[in-house]
């Protein structure tokens, strides 16, 4: 089995960074996490992950006040979860902080 491990900054200042792990036999993913986080308040905080935990893939929105939203992914594989997980935190990051950073302030 071979592990993936690598942190991707996605702004030049680094306070917006992607968490990636993955383990993969051949080439089939069997167990993956993608996790945005963000620097706020002199520390890093997860905003959104998307994992395998529990045995299936899935999305969890972390909010401010502490309460998680979990959604699950109807893929046919985790290859394509992976896929799809880094695809949407790559794009959609900025969003993502923002409705946080909105929901912290009111």
């Amino acid at each position: 089995m071979r592990e993936i491990n690598y942190v991707y900054h996605l702004t030049p200042d680094m306070q917006d960074r992607l968490r990636v792990s993955a383990q993969i036999e051949g080439k089939i993913v069997v167990k993956f996490l993608v996790q945005y986080e963000v620097f706020l308040k002199q520390k890093w905080c997860p905003i959104v992950r998307y994992d395998t935990s529990h045995g299936f893939a899935h999305k969890d929105i972390l909010h401010p006040d502490g309460s998680v939203e979990k959604q699950p992914l109807l893929f046919y594989n985790f290859n394509l979860a992976l896929t799809f997980a880094i695809q949407d935190l790559k794009l959609l990051w900025k969003w993502y902080r923002g409705s946080y950073e909105q929901e912290e302030n009111l």
